[in-house]
C-alpha cells in the first residue's frame, strides 16, 4: 500500500480501537458515534467516513467474516471436498484458540454487548446471510467433485449446499458461545465444541460423497 493507504488504515484502525472498549463498558445503545469520535481525537463526520453506522464500528471486521468461507472453498486444492476445507480451517482455529472464534477473557462482555441490543442482533443475522450468499457464490463457481454434481447456473445445489456448511458452521460458534457464557472453562468448551464440530461436518462429508463411505469419528486436529 501506498502512503496515503497506509494512513487511512491506521486511522481506521485507531477508530475501532476506541470504540470497542467502550461499548464493552457502557453498552452499545449507549454510546454515541461523538463519544467515539472524542476518544479517537477524530471528528464525528470522520468516523462516519471510515464507519457509515454504528454497527459498522462495532463489527468492524464484518466483511472479513462475511468473505471467510467462500475464500476458503476458492482456495481448496483441486478435487479437495469444500466441507471438509470448511471443517478443518475450523478445528484449526479451535485447535490454536483463535482469538475471532471468542476465545480470549474479553469474549463474554463481547457476547453481552450483542444480547443488549436489538441493533447488533439484527446486524450479526445479516452477516450470517451474506457470509451464506457468499459461500453460494462460491460453490456454484468452484463446484465439488461429485458424480452427480450441478451443469448449470441456476441449480439449487450450491444454495442447499451453503446452507448446510454455514448453518453447521455457525451451529458451532454458537455453541461455543453458549458453553463459555455459561461458566465452562474455554478449553473444555473448545475440545467439546471441536469433537462434535468434526462428526457434524464429516456426516454432511459423507452424504456429499456417499460412495467414500462412513466418514471416520475419531478427532484429528490438522497440524
Amino acid at each position: 500500500m501506498g502512503l496515503r493507504e497506509i494512513k487511512k488504515q491506521q486511522t481506521r484502525t485507531a477508530i475501532a480501537d476506541a470504540a470497542l472498549p467502550l461499548f464493552l463498558e457502557h453498552g452499545f445503545d449507549q454510546v454515541t458515534v461523538a463519544e467515539v469520535a472524542r476518544h479517537a481525537g477524530v471528528s464525528t463526520n470522520t468516523v462516519f467516513n471510515y464507519f457509515p453506522t454504528k454497527e459498522d464500528l462495532f463489527f468492524d471486521r464484518q466483511a472479513e467474516v462475511e468473505g471467510h468461507l467462500a475464500a476458503q472453498v476458492c482456495s481448496r486444492a483441486p478435487g479437495a471436498c469444500p466441507v471438509e476445507t470448511i471443517r478443518d480451517d475450523l478445528l484449526t482455529a479451535l485447535r490454536h484458540d483463535d482469538p475471532a472464534l471468542g476465545l480470549h477473557p474479553d469474549a463474554l462482555r463481547f457476547w453481552q454487548v450483542i444480547h443488549n441490543s436489538a441493533a447488533l442482533r439484527a446486524r450479526e443475522r445479516e452477516i450470517s446471510e451474506r457470509a451464506e450468499a457468499a459461500l453460494t457464490t462460491a460453490l456454484a463457481e468452484h463446484p465439488p467433485n461429485t458424480a452427480n454434481g450441478p451443469n448449470q447456473a441456476d441449480h439449487p445445489m450450491p444454495a442447499l449446499l451453503a446452507g448446510a456448511i454455514a448453518g453447521t458452521h455457525r451451529a458451532a460458534l454458537r455453541e461455543l458461545q453458549r458453553r463459555i457464557v455459561s461458566g465452562e472453562s474455554a478449553a473444555d468448551a473448545r475440545d467439546r465444541v471441536a469433537t462434535a464440530a468434526f462428526q457434524a461436518f464429516n456426516l454432511l462429508c459423507s452424504g456429499l460423497h456417499a460412495e467414500t463411505g462412513q466418514a471416520s469419528q475419531e478427532l484429528r486436529f490438522p497440524q
